[in-house]
């Protein structure tokens, strides 16, 4: 028999807004939250190596993009399954597994709705998707902290950090893209998630961290909602 472990049960999976909210300070609400993280981060696992399958030989050939494009997908879909190895071992712990809660379907629709657009994928997953973990990332490590779950914590630290480089991935690619082709990155960006995503982008906005993967406030403050 194999020595790895089973693959997971697929979860339940509902609208983002039909999701329950997941507190902290309960044994069950630590456990929804962790597999939370361990869903999106097993749908970043895909995601990574979907640009790579779907968009690789458009990019390098089509686009003329040097190979580091195809280096950079392969090291960030590494480090989104060693995120998922951690969190899924800390579900473990908590005494769950993958498929005992339900997830959100959010991230399948990104995938499915930039299908045929290399631009619009790159704006709407690293760029919005991610690029939103950033904002939220270390207030949830701060509520686990609080309530003394410094283990799962660490975790979310970690991925914050490797996180900060995939949006970096993300957004310059995307921007040497539109350089190619003759458009305004900003511009492009705005225009794409107008098609492609539902919403307005919700504040606050971490903006050390977009800023640090070189996603500035011009590309996203204009599409903030207003309250």
């Amino acid at each position: 028999p194999p020595d790895h472990p089973a693959r997971p049960e697929k979860p339940e999976l509902l609208p983002p807004r039909d999701m329950p909210r997941r507190k902290p300070q309960s044994a069950a609400g630590k456990q929804a939250l962790v597999h939370a993280v361990a869903h999106i981060e097993l749908n970043a696992i895909d995601l990574a190596w979907d640009i790579l399958a779907r968009f690789g030989r458009y990019a390098t050939e089509d686009l003329g993009l040097s190979e580091a494009f195809l280096d950079d997908w392969v090291r960030v879909g590494a480090e989104e399954a060693r995120h998922c190895q951690m969190l899924l071992k800390r579900l473990t712990e908590l005494g769950c597994g993958y498929g005992d809660f339900p997830a959100h379907d959010g991230l399948w629709e990104a995938a499915y709705s930039t299908r045929n657009d290399l631009l619009a994928r790159l704006a709407v997953v690293p760029m919005n998707l991610e690029a939103r973990g950033l904002d939220v990332n270390p207030a949830m490590a701060q509520k686990l902290e609080k309530n003394g779950d410094f283990e799962t914590a660490q975790l979310l630290n970690i991925i914050y950090e490797d996180e900060i480089g995939h949006v970096e991935i993300g957004t310059r690619w995307f921007k040497e893209i539109c350089i190619k082709l003759g458009q305004d990155p900003v511009t492009t960006f705005q225009e794409k998630l107008k098609i492609y995503f539902k919403g307005h982008l919700k504040p606050p906005f971490n903006t050390s961290a977009r800023d640090m993967a070189g996603l500035n406030e011009p590309y996203y403050l204009p599409l903030a909602a207003k309250n």
